[in-house]
C-alpha cells in the first residue's frame, strides 16, 4: 500500500513538472473545486424547500428570501444564478392564452378611471379578472380580485363555468377582507359580461365602489390582474394538474395563501403582498410599458 502511494505521488509530481505547475497549485485547485461543490450543495439544499412551496420562483426573489443563509456562504445573487444554471434549476417563462372575456353584450360599459388615478395606498383600487385553470375534461375558471397597490389577492373563487356568480363570490370575499373599509374604492376590470352585468354592478353599488373598465382591447390595460394570473399559473402550477373541482379549489386556496404571505414582489420593494398591504408609507414601484400610451402605467 505504501509502495502504491509512493508511486502515485511520483506520478503527480512528474505530471505537475511536465505541465509546469507546482504541487501546491495543483492541490489548491483540487481543494477549491471541492469547496465550490460543497457550497453549491448547501445552496441547493436551501433552495429546494422554497421551490417546493413556490416551484417557479425566480432567482432574484429566491436570493431575497435566502439572503441571510447565503451571505455566510459568500453567495451573492450572481453566484446563486450560476449555481442554479449549473444545476438546471433556472426558470424559463411560459405563456398560455385562453379567452375568458366576452365584451359583446348589451350591458353598460364604464370608463377607465385609472388613467387619471395615482395609486398610493392599499384598497384604493381593486382589479378583477378571470383566468382559465382547467382542461377539456375538467373545465375550471378562477375569478380573482387583487389590490392594485399591494398585489394581495383579496378575493377568489373557482367554478366550472363563466357564470357571473363566481365573480360575485370573489368580489364579496374581497369586500369582507377589507382592512380600510372607510376609504373610497375603485373597482377596475375588463369589459367582460360578468363585470358589466346588473348583478355584479349591484354588489359594487351596495358597497359604494366606483366601477372602472378598460376601454381598449389590450390586456395591458388590465396589466396588474394579468400579471397575478401569470404568477399563479406559471409559478404555482394551479392549472397544471388534471383533477376534480374540489381538489383544484384546495390547491388554489393553498397557492394563494403562499403567494400572499411568502412570495416577495419587486414592485413591493421585495415585501410580500400581505406585508405591503399592512403599511401605508411605501410608494409602489412603477414601470411604463412601451405597448401603452404615456398615460397608462403597468405594474410588474
Amino acid at each position: 500500500m505504501d509502495h502504491f502511494k509512493e508511486e502515485h505521488k511520483e506520478t503527480i509530481v512528474s505530471s505537475c513538472d511536465l505541465l509546469g505547475v507546482s504541487r501546491q497549485v495543483y492541490y489548491r485547485s483540487i481543494r477549491s473545486t471541492i469547496e465550490k461543490q460543497e457550497v453549491a450543495q448547501k445552496v441547493i439544499a436551501l433552495v429546494r424547500p422554497v421551490r417546493i412551496l413556490m416551484p417557479r420562483l425566480g432567482s432574484k426573489k429566491l436570493y431575497h428570501i435566502l439572503k441571510e443563509e447565503l451571505v455566510p456562504l459568500k453567495v451573492g445573487r450572481d453566484k446563486l444564478f450560476r449555481i442554479l444554471r449549473a444545476n438546471h434549476m433556472l426558470i424559463k417563462s411560459r405563456r398560455s392564452y385562453h379567452i375568458t372575456t366576452d365584451s359583446h353584450h348589451r350591458f353598460r360599459k364604464h370608463k377607465n378611471l385609472l388613467c387619471a388615478t395615482e395609486i398610493n395606498r392599499p384598497e384604493q383600487v381593486l382589479v378583477s379578472d378571470i383566468t382559465y385553470v382547467g382542461n377539456r375534461r375538467n373545465p375550471a375558471y378562477l375569478a380573482l380580485v387583487t389590490d392594485a397597490y399591494s398585489k394581495v389577492v383579496m378575493g377568489h373563487d373557482v367554478s366550472n363555468s363563466l357564470d357571473v356568480s363566481g365573480s360575485i363570490r370573489a368580489m364579496e370575499m374581497a369586500v369582507k377582507n377589507r382592512c380600510y373599509s372607510d376609504q373610497p374604492l375603485i373597482h377596475h376590470s375588463d369589459r367582460g359580461l360578468q363585470y358589466c352585468s346588473n348583478d355584479y354592478q349591484k354588489v359594487l353599488d351596495k358597497n359604494n365602489i366606483k366601477p372602472s373598465m378598460t376601454e381598449k382591447y389590450d390586456p395591458y390595460e388590465n396589466a396588474i390582474a394579468e400579471r397575478i394570473n401569470g404568477i399563479l399559473k406559471q409559478e404555482f402550477h394551479i392549472a397544471k394538474y388534471d383533477t376534480d373541482l374540489t381538489t383544484r379549489k384546495k390547491l388554489i386556496d393553498e397557492a394563494i395563501k403562499i403567494y400572499n404571505h411568502l412570495r416577495p414582489h419587486l414592485s413591493n420593494h421585495m415585501l410580500t403582498p400581505h406585508q405591503m398591504h399592512q403599511q401605508l408609507v411605501l410608494k409602489r414601484k412603477q414601470y411604463k410599458s412601451k405597448k401603452l400610451n404615456n398615460e397608462i402605467i403597468v405594474q410588474l
